[in-house]
């Protein structure tokens, strides 16, 4: 529901009634992950996505019936081959969705529309609701903030509020959306429970070192798969706005040096363009050592044996080394800045999401690898 904050906080502020429709489990060649939604308002107008198409109708219907009825449901979608009229994902995977309707004076209502506003501010929060359990426990949630605050709850079950937050809580610290499991009680014992906790965290950085123009398109490819972007680079004269008119950030400083004074995570992602050992060398001497998601360097092979002889010698370990992705990106053939920036990027996506970077075609791999249904966790322990 969170991947489509600024459209349904806008339908919040306008006092639209709607449905939300959520994916909370998948399997095999699924087209989506768990937490993307379709939304359906009171007038019949949709927003968003659960399946790439497949079964985008029937949730539609399920979420017009959810507006009429009050009640939230879930339903299942798998592989249907046998009547070509019914209604089933042709991929072969398996989806499980959750429709909530989302009226306004609902008890739902107060806490979606503060996840979806600090959603849509770019802060950090996570919304938790049942996703299987109790009737009377099915159309609650609650908020959770990352000081763990929160708001809402499941009418009357403190115990089970408390859990909840504390579990969302560090799902949302690990920036993950997926399913609880627990009992109805807050512990392990009791009904079965699952709890759909979707995070919102603000986005992931990409910080690009090297003001040349081949850092021109990675930025402009960087700003499309959501980074928030920022370009650093010693050289005031090329380290414009007017050269880099959609980077979030432009730093003008020695790349190490600021390097060492801003803040970076395990979804950070470091592209070193500069391709002079003079910047390279204290950067990635810094960089290798820093706990982040991805490192690449640009440089043909010749200038990667001598920048690692270089870092070799400023001592930086050959597993420190093995981190460092050179020469940066995938193997395109790439030619022109927005090819090269391309490369980069697929090399970026395959490191974050675990593929393989070979074609598909003939290619016996999955094409969705099955994170079946994310984080199923008891308590006390989150994947």
């Amino acid at each position: 529901m969170l991947d489509i904050a600024d459209e349904l906080n806008r339908w919040v502020e306008q006092g639209r009634d709607f449905a939300v429709a959520t994916v909370v489990a998948v399997g095999g060649s699924a087209p989506r992950q768990p937490g993307a939604a379709l939304a359906v308002d009171s007038e019949g107008t949709a927003i968003g996505s659960v399946s790439g198409g497949c079964v985008e109708g029937a949730v539609y219907e399920l979420c017009r019936q959810a507006l009429e009825d009050g009640e939230s449901v879930r339903e299942s979608f798998g592989y249907s081959d046998d009547d070509a009229f019914a209604v089933g994902l042709t991929c072969g995977g398996i989806i499980d969705i959750l429709v909530t309707p989302v009226p306004v004076g609902s008890p739902v209502r107060e806490v979606f529309a503060a996840g979806l506003a600090a959603a849509a501010r770019g802060e950090a929060a996570a919304v938790a609701r049942i996703a299987e359990g109790p009737a009377e426990l099915m159309g609650r949630a609650v908020l959770v903030r990352t000081d763990g605050a929160h708001e809402g709850g499941f009418g009357g079950h403190p115990e089970l509020d408390r859990t909840i937050a504390e579990e969302a809580r560090a799902m949302l610290d690990a920036g993950k959306t997926g399913v609880l499991e627990m009992g109805a009680d807050g512990r392990l014992c009791g009904e079965p429970l699952k709890v759909l906790v979707e995070s919102s965290v603000p986005p992931p950085r990409m910080i690009v070192f090297g003001a040349i123009d081949f850092a021109s398109a990675l930025v402009r490819i960087g700003k499309f798969l959501g980074y928030r972007v920022t370009v650093c680079d010693a050289r005031p004269v090329f380290a414009t706005k007017t050269r880099f008119p959609e980077a979030d950030e432009i730093v003008v400083d020695w790349p190490h040096r600021y390097l060492e004074s801003t803040e970076v995570d395990g979804r950070t992602v470091l592209c070193v363009l500069t391709h002079d050992a003079k910047f390279d060398v204290p950067l990635l001497e810094l960089a290798l050592r820093l706990p982040v998601a991805y490192v690449g360097a640009m440089g043909s092979r010749r200038t990667h044996e001598d920048r690692n002889k270089r870092l070799r010698d400023v001592g930086v370990t050959e597993l420190e080394l093995a981190r460092l992705r050179s020469p940066i990106g995938l193997d395109l053939g790439a030619r022109s800045p927005e090819e090269t920036a391309l490369s980069i990027a697929a090399e970026i996506v395959a490191n974050r999401r675990g593929g393989s970077g070979a074609a598909l075609t003939g290619a016996h791999i999955p094409i969705h690898p099955d994170v079946a249904n994310t984080v199923i966790s008891r308590i006390g322990s989150v994947a």
